[in-house]
C-alpha cells in the first residue's frame, strides 16, 4: 500500500478472525509495555496487509475520553511504524493496553515499534523458509 492513512481493509473486525486470534492455538503474545500485542499469521486471507485492532480497557482507565486518547495514540504510532511489517504479511494483531494511566505519546509509539519490530523478525524467518 502507498501512503500514510490508514484503510479500511487493515481494520480487523470480523468475529471469525477475532475468535481465531484470541482462542486460536497460532496465536502468539508480545509485550512492550504499555502494550501488549497478540498476533498470527492468517493463511485463510486473500489480502496481503496487516490487520489490526485496539483495545483499552475500562480497568485501566475509566474515563471514556482516556481511553479515547490512547486508542488515537497507537493507531497513529501503527500508521506511521508499520513499514516495519513485511510487505507481503496477512498478519492480524490486536494490542491491548496494560498501563496504569495515561502515558505520553513518545513511550505509545516506542512500544508500538518495539512489538512490530519484534513481530517482523518472527514472521520472517518463516516466510523465507518457503521460498
Amino acid at each position: 500500500m502507498t501512503g500514510l492513512r490508514l484503510y479500511k481493509k487493515e481494520r480487523l473486525c470480523r468475529k471469525t478472525a477475532i475468535d481465531a486470534l484470541f482462542l486460536g492455538r497460532d496465536a502468539n503474545s508480545v509485550m512492550a509495555y504499555p502494550w501488549r500485542a497478540v498476533w498470527r499469521v492468517n493463511d485463510g486471507r486473500g489480502m496481503s496487509c496487516a490487520q489490526f485492532l485496539i483495545s483499552v480497557p475500562k480497568k485501566r482507565l475509566k474515563h471514556a475520553v482516556d481511553r479515547v486518547l490512547m486508542r488515537r495514540r497507537c493507531r497513529e504510532a501503527f500508521r506511521l511504524n508499520r513499514a516495519l511489517l513485511p510487505e507481503s504479511s496477512s498478519v492480524d494483531i490486536a494490542f491491548i493496553y496494560v498501563g496504569k494511566g495515561l502515558t505520553p505519546y513518545r513511550d505509545a509509539q516506542r512500544s508500538v515499534c518495539r512489538i512490530l519490530g519484534k513481530i517482523s523478525a518472527a514472521i520472517e524467518p518463516v516466510s523465507h523458509e518457503c521460498e
